[in-house]
């Protein structure tokens, strides 16, 4: 463990906004999502058949969040991380919106809880950050909490 965890302190910092940044929804960057994933739903990339469903055109695949959230920097915490370690541990996503290309999304995070607990290998800390997606009519598009485990 590099420093001696002060939970108390670290908790006051739940709720408080860490920052936001904003992304815009492109068609290229729909297309080469799907491409990626070789997803063939014609709903990303079809424009003759998506006009004909019931979002009335392009929509970008729900996941397409989860890769642009590697676009930006991520916000910065309101105190060093206090142990060298880091784990992914794992993530919940509530979808509100379709996302449409030529949509400016606000993506703004907070702290939503911080606890800690003792492993097998010592003290372990658990951050859970909620991230919101909104859109330029604020409309909330999509919300993730996403867990890191320092330890």
């Amino acid at each position: 463990m590099a420093e001696e965890i002060n939970i108390e302190e670290m908790k006051k910092a739940i709720g408080k906004p860490t920052g936001s940044s904003t992304i815009e929804i492109e068609k290229g960057m729909i297309k080469k999502f799907a491409e990626s994933l070789e997803d063939p739903n014609p709903l990303w990339q079809d424009e003759e058949y998506a006009k004909k469903a019931r979002f009335g055109g392009i929509v970008a695949p729900p996941g397409l969040l989860m890769a642009a959230m590697m676009l930006g920097e991520r916000a910065p915490l309101p105190f060093a991380m206090p142990m060298a370690r880091i784990l992914d541990g794992g993530g919940e996503w509530e979808y509100f919106k379709p996302m449409r290309p030529g949509d400016v999304l606000t993506v703004a995070s907070k702290l939503h809880d911080i606890r800690e607990r003792e492993g097998k290998m010592g003290k372990m800390l658990f951050m859970v950050t909620e991230t919101t997606w909104t859109n330029q009519n604020n409309e909330l598009v999509a919300r993730a909490l996403g867990t890191l485990i320092n330890y």
